[in-house]
């Protein structure tokens, strides 16, 4: 819906708006949602990773030691849930770990 010249939107809006126009949405949320991964997570969980990307809607998670990725696995789904409440369920379907 186009805005009248004497209407205001929001600088929110506005990037939302132009980023659907130019078709990378998706991608400003996927970098976006790896940008979060140490604040999503907390820091001792992010010290301990080596890797963190998403491709086709999955985040690929490499940690630095195998206690680690055990221990993560045990909180996969729930981890899941919280990047999902964050992002939307659109952004991210799964979590791979490496």
């Amino acid at each position: 819906m186009a805005k009248k010249p004497n209407e205001f939107q929001s600088i929110g809006d506005a990037v939302r708006q132009m980023l659907g126009t130019f078709r990378i949405e998706s991608k400003f949320d996927e970098a976006t949602l790896v940008a979060s991964w140490e604040r999503l997570v907390g820091g001792p969980i992010a010290k301990r990773t080596r890797k963190v990307y998403i491709k086709d809607k999955v985040l690929f998670v490499e940690f630095k030691s195998p206690s680690m990725k055990n221990d993560f696995l045990l909180h996969k789904g729930h981890v899941l849930d919280v990047f999902q409440k964050e992002f939307g369920r659109e952004v991210v379907k799964d979590i791979i770990i490496l």
